[in-house]
């Protein structure tokens, strides 16, 4: 059966057990199986590799001394095993500061994990049919990585609003022209499932950056996460397992509770590359973390802001953003006029409609900036549906292939019909406003419903945002009175 064919047959066995709801607990239960088996397969490596290896998972607790045997213990025996032993001791195996930093994401993954099935019969029939997954196979993982992305997209299903899967093109065309190097400090304070730092080890690969053991020991310390959610930051380890990263840096925590003028010189990266959720709105408590003149709700802003608090001088960025942070006023603006201020923000690929198809019908764009010099001009460029389209789908998603277009123009940057620049005087004579469209496209054209539709979204918006900026107003004139 393939790998994907096995995955599904996981997810049918769930829906029988009493104790698995919906879509989010089954990947939960998967995940943290998957994880116990992914780690197996990799101590199996180090105890290969290194005659003084000592083995993380305690003996007896190993996939291999309890599921790797499918004839070994099912039913009740099962249950109590994985309830009251595997989960009870691993998570409270005892760490300290001498403690290999592998273990602290055992616990942690445990820590964050739940059994949810009932039925240890049915639990026995799941393990075995992970076990026809070979981890310690390089085949078995690169396909592995494909079946999960598919289980990321069905955890959207599950997911809340404002956090969407990132098309894997994306991020590696994202990833490919902010070109990190080896030795760079390389962040996504909100990774999710790590996508954007999986596309950074592959761009290392490709460009022939890994050559030795040196250098892999270099690509360890200098891969960095943090994430909020459990489910998404236990994927984002395993994630990064599979692609040899031996004790991955991905951070249990929220990237905006720390208070952004704290942060020194010793904590500033290289690169950001991110996808930070929009749409969303940050608990209270959060914006007092900002400066006055950046406090906002919404966490798109409030992320942009932390970048370039965490981007150190001659640092580079790319991130995505929807058309409201373009055409927005009040914070967003003076988080604009910063951004031009101290940073060269000199490209804004423009992205159609149905990039994060099914889940959002948002218009998104990728900004790419440097920090240390102003902005004198913009490059834009207008990403065109590929022959034959008039949207992207779940079944027609955006292909890596497509972004040729932009590769090409990159380094020699001329206006074309996809392709036009603007100057900062004109940018500040629009108060800041980066929603420009392209000038050399047909103007009176009879719009397709998908087009007029897309408009009435962009203007749903504005009002938001109109909204959100008289709500700011009033809080701060009701500060102002309160202090009277």
């Amino acid at each position: 059966m393939s790998i994907s064919g096995v995955i599904k047959s996981v997810q049918d066995t769930m829906r029988k057990d009493a104790g698995v709801d919906g879509d989010a607990q089954r990947i939960s239960q998967m995940v943290w199986m998957v994880f116990l088996k992914v780690f197996d397969a990799k101590e199996e490596e180090w105890e290969m590799m290194r005659d003084e290896y000592v083995p993380i998972v305690p003996d007896g607790l190993r996939w291999r001394d309890w599921a790797a045997n499918d004839e070994g213990m099912t039913g009740d025996e099962l249950l109590d095993f994985v309830n009251n032993k595997l989960f009870k001791e691993l998570k409270e195996v005892e760490l300290d500061e001498y403690s290999d930093p592998k273990a602290f994401i055992v616990k942690a993954v445990f820590e964050d994990s739940y059994n949810y099935m009932k039925s240890g019969t049915l639990m026995r029939q799941v393990i075995n049919k992970l076990n026809e997954i070979d981890f310690t196979t390089q085949q078995d993982r690169h396909m592995f990585n494909d079946i999960y992305e598919n289980i990321l997209k069905d955890l959207q299903n599950a997911g809340n609003a404002g956090e969407y899967y990132t098309p894997r093109p994306v991020t590696q065309f994202v990833v490919d022209m902010v070109n990190p190097k080896l030795g760079e400090k390389v962040l996504d304070f909100a990774c999710g499932t790590g996508g954007y730092l999986t596309s950074t080890i592959e761009h290392f690969k490709n460009t022939d950056q890994i050559k030795s053991i040196e250098a892999n020991e270099v690509l360890q310390d200098t891969i960095m996460g943090i994430e909020k959610k459990p489910m998404p930051h236990m994927l984002a380890i395993t994630n990064l397992i599979l692609h040899d990263i031996d004790a991955p840096k991905i951070k249990h925590d929220n990237s905006l509770t720390k208070n952004v003028r704290e942060y020194r010189p010793i904590d500033q990266v290289d690169v950001i590359v991110t996808n930070p959720p929009f749409g969303g709105i940050e608990e209270d408590g959060v914006e007092i973390n900002f400066p006055e003149k950046f406090r906002t709700k919404e966490t798109a802003d409030l992320f942009m802001v932390l970048l370039m608090y965490l981007l150190k001088d001659g640092g580079r960025a790319g991130i995505v953003l929807p058309d409201g942070f373009l055409f927005g006023e009040g914070v967003k603006s003076a988080i604009k006029e910063k951004l031009l201020d101290e940073f060269n923000l000199h490209t804004i690929v423009r992205l159609p409609n149905g990039v994060f198809a099914p889940y959002t019908g948002i218009n998104t764009n990728l900004l790419f900036f440097e920090k240390g010099k102003p902005t004198e001009e913009i490059w834009y460029f207008e990403h065109p549906y590929p022959e034959g389209y008039k949207n992207y789908s779940k079944t027609k998603p955006i292909r890596y292939e497509e972004f040729e277009l932009e590769k090409q123009w990159w380094e020699n940057r001329t206006e074309n019909e996809y392709s036009w620049k603007v100057s900062i005087e004109e940018i500040k004579k629009r108060n800041y406003n980066l929603d420009l469209k392209n000038p050399h496209s047909e103007e009176e054209k009879l719009l397709d419903p998908v087009e007029v539709f897309q408009q009435y979204l962009h203007s749903i918006e504005k009002v938001k945002q109109a909204k959100q900026l008289i709500v700011d107003e009033l809080s701060s004139i009701l500060k102002e009175g309160s202090k009277v």
